[in-house]
């Protein structure tokens, strides 16, 4: 059954300039393994993330940091949530995400369906 679904779009170059105007903002957002990814991959997990929090009905106090998207070789990406954003599937009943990622002609974008059995 399908709980929520999510998605974002994000203007890469706009994204990759406020990432470099506030320094600060990449430790905020991504976590460490994330930090270290190409700006492009970072706006389309930024994208993510805003999409995950949509699925999820977009609560107040959920952290950037307790949702990471993995890349998986030949497979679409998966979702790991913790702490605030594991707290507000559970609460749902969330038992799997969906996830579509995808960054080309300067937009990143993404699609997440929340799904409980």
């Amino acid at each position: 059954m399908i709980v929520g679904i999510g998605i974002d779009v994000v203007d890469v170059a706009r994204f990759v300039e406020t990432l470099r105007r506030v320094p600060s903002l990449r430790d905020r957002l991504f976590t460490p393994a994330e930090r270290e990814m190409p700006e492009t991959s970072l706006a389309a997990r930024f994208a993510a993330k805003e999409a995950i929090a949509k699925a999820l009905g977009a609560p107040a106090g959920m952290s950037w940091q307790d949702a990471t998207v993995r890349r998986v070789a030949g497979a679409q990406p998966v979702v790991e949530v913790i702490g605030t954003v594991a707290a507000r599937a559970a609460e749902l009943g969330v038992t799997r995400f969906h996830l579509s990622i995808s960054h080309d002609a300067g937009i990143a974008s993404a699609m997440v369906v929340a799904e409980r059995d």
